[in-house]
This record gives C-alpha cells, sequence and structure tokens, in this order.
C-alpha cells in the first residue's frame, strides 16, 4: 500500500498542492495511488471542480432562489418571508439565518461603500429599519454581527470585544421576538467563545438551548468548539461532551456523530503517525458516525455535514469504497468542514474526491461497482 501513497503523491506535486497541504492540520503528507486518465473523477458523473457550490454544504432550493432573489433586487422581503415560514427548532432555519447572514457580510466585504456607492448588505440593513419586529431579521442581523467579528478583527482586541457587544445585545433582541426560537441562543454560542464566557454562563445559556431543541445538532457543534481545547476547555471536556451527546441521541439522530467533530477539532497540526486514522479513537468515532447517517432521515439538514467530514476521515484511513459511499450523496456542494478551513473549499475537497477515486479503482473499483 505505501508505494500506492507515493505514486499519488507524485502526481499531487505536479499540480504543486503537496506543500500547501502538507501546512495544515490533517494534510496529506503521503496520498494513494492512480494516474488521472485511470481514476477520473468525471468517470463517476462527479460535478466539475468550478462548478462546486461552496455556500452550502447540501441542497436547500429554496434557500438558493431566495438568495438570489435578495442579491439581485437588494430587497429582504423574500428572505424574511421564508425564514417565517421556517421551522423555528429546525436544524434548517439556523442554517438560513447563517446564509442571509454570510451573504451580507460578504457583499459588505466586497462593496464596504464609499461616497457615490451604498455599501453591500444595504437590504439587511433597511429589514432591520422597516421591520425592527421580524424575528427571522433580528437573526440574521445577529449572526451577521458575529460573522463580522470573526471575519474583520482579531479575537482579544478591542474591534473584536465591541462588536461581539453589539453582536450579544442583537441576540438578547432577537430572543425576545421569538420567545420559543433556539437559535438567538445557538448565536450566542459564538458570542460566548469569543467574549469568553466563564463556564458557569456557558452552562446557563446551554441550557435555554436545551429547554428549546434538545437534540439540535447544530447547537451541539457550537457548543463545541466552546469545550476545545483551543477555547475555553479542554480535549476530555470536548470529548465529554461529545460522548454524552451521542449516548442520549435519540434514535435517528446524527448527535451520534458528535465524537468525529471532537477527534476533528484535536488534530495535531502535523501528523506524521500514517496509523493515527485506523486508531481505536478515530475508528469508533468513524462508526458511531456512519451509525447516524445510516439511521438518520434522508431529509435531515445536518446530514450533509457529517457526511462531508466522513468523507475526509475515509479517505485518511484508506477505506474507499465507504468514501465512495459519502461522495455520491454529497457531491456538488462542500460549505462544509473540513473544506471551508481552506482558502479555496473547491480545491481542498476535489483533492479528497480525486484520492478517493484512485484509492477505489485501486483496488478494484469502478464505476460499475459503485453502488448510487
Amino acid at each position: 500500500m505505501e508505494i500506492l501513497w507515493v505514486l499519488m503523491a507524485v502526481v499531487l506535486l505536479g499540480f504543486v498542492l503537496l506543500p500547501f497541504l502538507r501546512r495544515r492540520r490533517g494534510g496529506i503528507e503521503q496520498v494513494p495511488a492512480g494516474h488521472p486518465d485511470a481514476a477520473d473523477p468525471a468517470n463517476y458523473g462527479f460535478v466539475l471542480q468550478e462548478e462546486l457550490d461552496v455556500r452550502m454544504p447540501g441542497p436547500d432550493q429554496d434557500l438558493l432562489d431566495v438568495l438570489d432573489l435578495v442579491q439581485r433586487t437588494q430587497d429582504y422581503k423574500a428572505a424574511s418571508q421564508l425564514l417565517a415560514g421556517t421551522e423555528q427548532e429546525g436544524e434548517q432555519r439556523l442554517q438560513r439565518v447563517q446564509a442571509f447572514a454570510g451573504a451580507a457580510s460578504l457583499e459588505l466585504q466586497q462593496r464596504p461603500g464609499g461616497v457615490s456607492e451604498a455599501p453591500g448588505g444595504q437590504w439587511l440593513r433597511v429589514w432591520r429599519a422597516e421591520q425592527p419586529k421580524d424575528a427571522g431579521g433580528a437573526a440574521v442581523h445577529a449572526e451577521f454581527l458575529v460573522q463580522q467579528a470573526w471575519r474583520t478583527s482579531t479575537p482579544g482586541t478591542d474591534d473584536f470585544r465591541i462588536i461581539m457587544e453589539e453582536a450579544k445585545a442583537a441576540c438578547g433582541e432577537a430572543a425576545l421576538l421569538a420567545p420559543g426560537d433556539p437559535v438567538p441562543y445557538i448565536v450566542e454560542l459564538s458570542v460566548a467563545r469569543g467574549l469568553g464566557y466563564s463556564q458557569a454562563e456557558f452552562e446557563q445559556l446551554w441550557l435555554k438551548i436545551l429547554d428549546r431543541a434538545p437534540t439540535h445538532m447544530g447547537a451541539h457543534l457550537a457548543a463545541l468548539h466552546y469545550w476545545c481545547e483551543k477555547w475555553h476547555g479542554s480535549r476530555e471536556q470536548a470529548y465529554g461532551f461529545a460522548e454524552a451527546a451521542a449516548a442520549r441521541a435519540p434514535r435517528g439522530s446524527l448527535l451520534a456523530a458528535m465524537p468525529l467533530f471532537a477527534v476533528f477539532e484535536h488534530l495535531p497540526e502535523v501528523n506524521l503517525v500514517s496509523g493515527f486514522y485506523q486508531s481505536e479513537v478515530v475508528t469508533k468515532a468513524i462508526h458511531g458516525a456512519l451509525h447516524a447517517v445510516h439511521s438518520a432521515r434522508a431529509d435531515d439538514p445536518m446530514l450533509a455535514h457529517v457526511r462531508h467530514l466522513l468523507l475526509f476521515f475515509l479517505v485518511r484511513g484508506e477505506r474507499w469504497a465507504e468514501a465512495m459511499s459519502q461522495l455520491v450523496h454529497i457531491d456538488g456542494h462542500v460549505g462544509a468542514l473540513p473544506w471551508t478551513l481552506s482558502a479555496d473549499p473547491a480545491a481542498e475537497f476535489a483533492i479528497y474526491r480525486a484520492l478517493a477515486v484512485a484509492g477505489y479503482e485501486a483496488n478494484g473499483g469502478s464505476p460499475a461497482t459503485l453502488a448510487q
């Protein structure tokens, strides 16, 4: 098997990709066999790299249609209507709030405005001004401020704290407008991480979320960040939080995949042990995530998130057929971990997709043998 890794390394070096990957956490040190002509993802009907959608982890056509309309017309009303019709306690509401906030934030970054030009994301400002009691608009505004803090300033600086304090106030306002909605409190989890809430303060916030949506996967992922070693917890606390969530997960819940996310958050910057991704702790987390995926509803909005992370670990663990089975479901969208940590998510995803195809074919697989 080692010769397979070396051969594919030569291929990737030809694209000047390997030096970049070696600098990143979890980056590929060696990669499996396969010539580009003999292992072409296009043979499986996969989307071209330049056509991969980096905005979302999976399809949400209603959201895409509304985003296109809002950004084209700079009229917020369609966004307001979509959120008003989205279930409060469901995963989809948080994802849509994050998508609208992210769109406004990116618009502002691209068009900061000036004497003769309105700033990007003006539709969100108009939304808040014209509909101050709109719970959806308030939640989007709170998330927008959170994303602005992380995007434009550095944690620990005065600028960062000022924006985060404003975001905290916006979360409180959004919560008052929709008492049963967990989203404003979930958004505040990021504020808690950025402002360094004490563990007691964080627990109080977390209880408010559990009262409203105890099995919310998006909320658990946001909370996991707080408990990680690099923020306000430790590896043990993060693993404990994830394992507890998995243990109490009801049948069909993706919370059983939480340990895999905890493992990912604590990957070493440089991993020189080739068997790490086949170790007991990683294997156990992968099996939990696979079980969650197989048990979940096909329309669960968080299913794609788990499949994307599984692809990363399955490729690293040389479990080619299982990696390909995830690709069949998620190809086309790359707006999820781990790809979003890269400066070019589509390129990062495409590398792992090529590795999965190469490893699959090196072990006798083909388009004809891949179950759809």
